[in-house]
């Protein structure tokens, strides 16, 4: 994993697509106490072990890796942001739980291409029903969330998720055929759910709505920032 590989803009670390299945130490070593936002996409990795030398991260970008339902992040107080794009997670309330703890920060979250997220671009036997009972929940679960997946929080999503957001859990089949509440398996290909911006790179205040992808490396896909100085 060479170290040539990373790209510095102020305190904003990229270390996309290097194949690493694990966070580089000398990465936590060289970059670990400035580093605001964090960028790993396009990797391998199945864990997040290291992750702790980045204390002071508010932004962490892990679209396109190979992270699990045994993901576990570190305690973050400063994180807002956390894309979890196109991973292998298919069990949300865990996950949920586990967010809860570990970042209590955290305003904006994206779980897109995950089967635990039903979302009907990627999930064909899902529609906009299945989409909107998981939005309730994960907010249930996380009500301090101000964007979830691709789409601000809505006052009236808030009032429910408040009022029913725990009885809209969907529970898995004990078997794995499929069936109408199994969650289908996202496709393989780089995913992008979110529009197109513009961002200032060395202004780290979020802004809703004005997003970009910045590319870095050697693929072109999914480095992704969202910020909100409206709300």
């Amino acid at each position: 994993m060479a170290e040539e590989g990373v790209v510095l803009h102020g305190t904003q670390v990229s270390y996309i697509g290097q194949d690493c299945t694990e966070i580089p130490e000398f990465l936590g070593r060289n970059y670990g106490h400035i580093a605001k936002r964090l960028d790993l996409s396009f990797n391998l990795l199945r864990s997040l072990e290291g992750l702790e030398t980045f204390c002071g991260l508010e932004e962490l970008i892990l679209d396109n890796n190979l992270l699990g339902n045994d993901l576990r992040l570190p305690r973050l107080p400063h994180l807002h942001t956390l894309m979890l794009n196109k991973n292998q997670i298919s069990e949300l309330e865990s996950l949920l739980d586990h967010l809860a703890e570990a970042a209590l920060s955290l305003e904006y979250l994206s779980l897109l291409g995950n089967t635990a997220c039903p979302n009907e671009l990627v999930c064909k036997d899902k529609d906009e029903g299945d989409y909107q009972r998981y939005r309730y929940f994960v907010l249930h679960k996380l009500s301090n969330l101000k964007f979830l997946d691709s789409r601000k929080v809505s006052q009236s999503e808030r009032e429910e998720a408040a009022m029913r957001g725990a009885f809209m859990k969907v529970v898995k089949p004990l078997d794995s055929k499929p069936s109408s509440d199994a969650v289908a398996i996202s496709p393989k290909g780089h995913y992008t759910p979110l529009p197109t911006g513009s961002r200032d790179l060395t202004n780290h205040r979020g802004v809703l709505g004005k997003c970009r992808y910045v590319y870095y490396g050697k693929h072109s896909e999914g480095n992704r920032f969202i910020r909100d100085d409206q709300l």
